[in-house]
């Protein structure tokens, strides 16, 4: 009889993801940011002003073509998108860094080390933006049916005082927030990854997720914080983009590279 050796179980291995991250550090990151933006201001006010008026833009072209109705979904959707966008705001952050020279080419004409797998990613998150849009407006047919959408100036009335309004506003507040927290831990930390190593466009988007929820403490007051300055410049009609815009960006290269350098 053939005797198996025995064999012992693997021994527990050390969490790689987990960062020494408190609960100030993303106030700190915001100052690190704020240092970034004062440093060379035009370039990030101007940043933060195409910003603007690529976001008037389509909210006019929205509007123009009778399209309002998923104005409220593509709202929500810049969140995911607006990763992407301020890739020219990290190359500032990295230049800033590394004491090299800065001027606007510069953050038009990003090169980043990963070549093409940012644009991957960016098409990917373009594509997850649409599918959120898509599932808005399917939530609002399964409670609302084939009913032409009110317009901006009925819409609260019919959410708000309806018992069928609540019911939409839950479901879609439920899925809307599982879409949202995908978009943010696949994107947190891969654009800027991207951006500064030699990786392709799924180790990141892992990467960015395994470092989202093995930190998830920390890393869900960085996303209320993020949150709540968007939900700030739309309540100035989104005239705050042109500096809160530029702001995050910014900080987010720093917390990237506050969870960066255990990486390698």
């Amino acid at each position: 009889m053939t005797m198996l050796p025995p064999v012992s179980p693997p021994l527990p291995t050390v969490n790689r993801w987990i960062r020494a991250l408190t609960a100030d550090d993303p106030k700190k990151w915001l100052a690190q940011g704020w240092q970034d933006f004062r440093t060379e201001m035009p370039l990030s006010l101007a940043y933060g002003v195409v910003i603007l008026a690529i976001s008037i833009g389509l909210v006019a072209g929205l509007v123009a073509f009778n399209r309002d109705y998923i104005l409220f979904p593509a709202f929500a959707g810049f969140m995911v998108i607006g990763p992407i966008l301020a890739i020219g705001l990290y190359e500032k952050s990295r230049r800033i860094e590394d004491g090299k020279p800065l001027s606007w080419k510069h953050m038009v004409f990003v090169q980043p080390r990963s070549g093409g797998q940012i644009l991957f990613t960016g098409v990917l998150l373009c594509l997850l933006m649409i599918v959120w849009i898509r599932a808005a407006v399917l939530i609002y047919a399964l409670f609302f049916g084939m009913v032409a959408f009110p317009g901006l100036d009925r819409i609260a009335p019919m959410l708000f005082t309806t018992p069928t309004g609540w019911a939409m506003l839950v479901v879609g507040t439920l899925v809307g927030g599982l879409f949202a927290a995908f978009s943010f831990a696949i994107s947190a930390f891969s654009i800027p990854m991207l951006l500064d190593e030699r990786t392709d466009a799924f180790t990141a988007m892992g990467s960015s997720m395994a470092l989202v929820w093995n930190n998830l403490g920390v890393l869900l007051i960085w996303a209320a914080i993020v949150l709540a300055l968007f939900l700030a410049s739309l309540a100035t009609f989104m005239l705050g983009l042109v500096v809160i815009y530029p702001l995050l960006g910014h900080a987010t290269w720093h917390a990237y590279r506050a969870v960066q350098a255990e990486t390698a």
